[in-house]
Parts: structure tokens; C-alpha cells; sequence
């Protein structure tokens, strides 16, 4: 039985991208046509596993004129959407691309103060979605006006359900809800290192501070993206190391929410940890091949999945 996914995104974004020749400070800047995409760590994950076939419903905040767009964007992309109107306009980032060297910029907006009545609808909204989720992929930045302790909240009445949770947040946000247990997350190694409390981490060591969070029961599955080295994904029983190939990157955008998506999916059918880390390395990899934010094609994505299973 297809298990069933939510992903949410407290502070959404629409992305716009654009290119420059020669970009220099105290000089009109002239760009190219701009290309708006859905932005956001969990609508991006929703995105990326459609690519893969598989069907989420990405629950976002929305606001104003740009909350207006980010919907019609997901909805001409297919994507099933929850989207709750919220009094704070949705934030919208530029990334430019300087033509003469691939030197790419992003600009990333905060988001609008989320007021409590915001904050209330969304909690609804998450906790009575329906049908009930089996999966839920909480990823990217809190707005202010959340805290720490509301999304704590959320996971520990998701847990009570039987939902496995999926984290891809950072700092203090993700400290807090790893208190609680989750099924998943994907830190850094600098995270790793902050979230285990052992200073320095390099290869080598990074297997041992995932098996102290694991221990502690903070998650059951630990990631640790590792870039252009791949990644290590250990549980209590193993640890696998996944290089990346070695490809032409375009773009950066999307590769993390990508490696996420690419879990993810093999995380609902049962597969195994080595699977689990092929498939998030292939799809973050795959990601870095696209212009702009334009996520992965799903022939790159099983391309490098069955060079990695060689």
C-alpha cells in the first residue's frame, strides 16, 4: 500500500532567477528574463519526488500577491498543494547568474511575521490533514513569529499518530525537536558536529557522532551530507558510505531538498539504508546539473542511482 506524504513549509518562497553579463558594484545591472519557480524546503521536496513518480500533498503558508503566484506555480506543475492564507506576504528570493564566469548569487528575503492566529491555522491544517500522513518531511527555515517550542509541539502530536518524521531544518529549531525524536535527519557536518557536541568531525569520526544522537534516541537515521564527498547515512545497526559522481554542476539550488526527496522515496517502499543513501545522493547529485532552480531531470537521477549500484 502507497504510504502517504506531507511536507511542509512554514516560510515558503518564490524564486526568482535571472542572468548578468559581468556583474560589477555601482553599475546598472541588466538582466535577462527573469524565470519564477515554488521555492521552500518542503515544497521543493513535493516537486522533486513528483519527479520521481511518487505523490505528496506540500502544506505551505501563503500570503499576499506572492502566495497567490507560489500556488499557481505548484498547480501548473501538478502538485498536490495545502495551502493555508496566512496575513504575511510570501517572501520571494533572487538568484543571478553572472555569465562570464558561472558565478552564481543568491539573495535569500526573510519572510513577514507570522501572528499567532497564522500560527493557530497552520497547526489545524497540519494536525487535521487528511488523509492522516504516514511520512512528513518538515524542512527549511522557521518564519518569525514560530518558535522553537510550537514546531516541538507539532512533531511530538505527528509522533503520537505513528507519523515518521523527516527534519531538515537547522539551528536551534532542529535542537529542540530532536528532543523528541524524529525518524530522519540530514545535518551537515558542521550541524552534526554542534548536534553530538564533539568538536572537529572529519570523515572518520562523522559515523561516530550519528551513532550518539542515534543512541540518545534523537533519531533513528542519521544523513550527513557531505557535498562534493557524498554522504554517510548511519543507523543503529549500520553505516553507509555513498560517494557523489563526479559531474558538471550548473547550479546548487535544490540539491539538499533533492537528496531529501530521493530518501524519501525509497523510505516509503521499505527500502534498505544502502538504497536509502544511493537515491539521496543520486537526486542531490542530479540537482547540481540543472540551471537556476530547476530541481532534477528523473533521467539524470536514475542515471547516477545505477551507476552508484555498480
Amino acid at each position: 500500500m502507497a504510504k502517504t506524504i506531507l511536507s511542509i513549509t512554514l516560510n515558503p518562497a518564490v524564486d526568482k532567477s535571472s542572468t548578468a553579463n559581468h556583474i560589477q558594484p555601482e553599475k546598472k545591472i541588466r538582466c535577462s528574463q527573469p524565470v519564477y519557480e515554488p521555492g521552500g524546503g518542503g515544497i521543493n521536496v513535493s516537486r522533486a519526488l513528483l519527479r520521481l513518480g511518487i505523490t505528496s500533498t506540500a502544506l505551505f503558508s501563503k500570503g499576499g500577491r506572492t502566495g497567490e503566484l507560489l500556488e499557481n506555480l505548484l498547480k501548473k506543475e501538478d502538485v498536490t498543494t495545502l495551502a493555508v492564507e496566512t496575513s504575511a506576504e510570501t517572501r520571494e528570493n533572487f538568484i543571478v547568474v553572472d555569465t562570464a564566469n558561472n558565478n552564481q548569487f543568491r539573495f535569500g528575503m526573510p519572510g513577514e511575521k507570522i501572528t499567532t492566529a497564522d500560527a493557530d491555522a497552520l497547526r489545524k491544517a497540519i494536525l487535521n490533514a487528511s488523509p492522516s500522513p504516514d511520512i512528513a518531511v518538515i524542512s527549511g527555515s522557521l518564519p518569525e513569529g514560530i518558535s522553537t517550542g510550537w514546531l516541538t509541539e507539532i512533531v511530538r502530536e505527528l509522533k503520537s499518530k505513528n507519523v515518521k518524521i523527516i527534519a531538515d531544518t537547522s539551528g536551534d529549531a532542529l535542537t529542540e525537536i530532536l528532543n523528541e525524536g524524529v525518524h530522519l535527519i540530514k545535518p551537515n557536518l558542521g550541524e552534526l558536529s554542534r548536534l553530538s557536541g564533539m568538536e572537529e568531525l572529519d570523515n572518520d569520526s562523522a559515523d561516530e557522532a550519528a551513532k550518539k544522537l542515534i543512541n540518545e534516541g534523537k533519531a533513528e537515521i542519521v544523513a550527513v551530507s557531505m557535498g562534493p564527498q557524498g554522504a554517510y547515512l548511519v543507523s543503529k545497526e549500520e553505516c553507509v558510505h555513498v560517494p557523489a559522481p563526479s559531474v558538471k554542476k550548473l547550479s546548487t539550488v535544490g540539491a539538499g531538498d533533492s537528496m531529501v526527496a530521493g530518501m524519501v522515496s525509497v523510505i516509503a517502499k521499505g527500502g534498505s539504508l544502502t538504497e536509502i543513501a544511493r537515491m539521496g545522493v543520486a537526486c542531490g547529485t542530479a540537482a547540481t546539473m540543472s540551471k537556476g532552480t530547476g530541481l532534477f531531470t528523473k533521467e539524470n537521477a536514475e542515471k547516477l542511482y545505477q551507476w552508484l549500484s555498480k
